[in-house]
């Protein structure tokens, strides 16, 4: 009977705790099902071997920290990418993963890049701001889409977000079509850190 108590308190207290996060309606709605018209990716997991990874990704842009990026700055990195904006649903649930992620492979060498596709620079700060994100986003605008440009056929337009794992030649490792799953991503982060160089 004494664990029966014990472990109804847990889950009264579990649903207190997690009612208090829930504090983002359109994320809410998203885990409930309703996707509101919103097109999203559908889940799916591509893992490249090394032989059919192609020719690296040739990149640049502006980044809503002020700066510019490119390839270049990432050379012999590992590289997570993900292509995001403000008012999709998904991108504000796996938000705090992909930060949690980058803390924890960050002194592995392993560097985040976000891809925002349609908010100004404001909207892309004021996100990261709300969700904890501390790596830089690149901003694509409506003259200059020369991220998503250079990610073409590696990224579907509609799907957002999409993540992408760069080995450390520049080529896509892997990619998850739709909400980034935690324990997946941190598994092919994993597996493209461990392929020698």
């Amino acid at each position: 009977m004494t664990s029966r108590l014990a472990f109804a308190a847990a889950a009264v207290a579990l649903t207190t705790l997690l009612a208090g996060c829930s504090s983002d309606p359109l994320a809410e709605q998203y885990r409930a099902g309703s996707d509101k018209g919103y097109i999203s990716g559908d889940g799916t997991i591509n893992e490249f071997a090394i032989g059919d990874r192609g020719e690296p990704i040739d990149f640049a842009g502006s980044t809503d920290a002020g700066t510019t990026v490119s390839s270049d700055d990432f050379a012999g990195e590992v590289l997570v990418v993900n292509f995001w904006y403000a008012e999709c649903a998904p991108c504000r649930v796996e938000a705090p993963d992909l930060q949690a992620l980058y803390e924890e492979h960050q002194p592995d060498g392993v560097e985040f890049l976000g891809v925002n596709l349609y908010n100004s620079t404001e909207g892309a700060l004021a996100f990261a701001r709300t969700y904890g994100i501390e790596y830089p986003s690149i901003i694509e605008t409506e003259s200059e889409q020369s991220a998503m440009l250079a990610f073409a056929g590696k990224v579907q337009p509609k799907a957002v977000p999409t993540t992408l794992v760069l080995d450390r030649e520049g080529r896509v490792a892997a990619r998850i079509n739709g909400l980034a799953d935690k324990s997946v991503l941190g598994t092919l982060i994993a597996d493209t850190l461990a392929e020698k160089s």
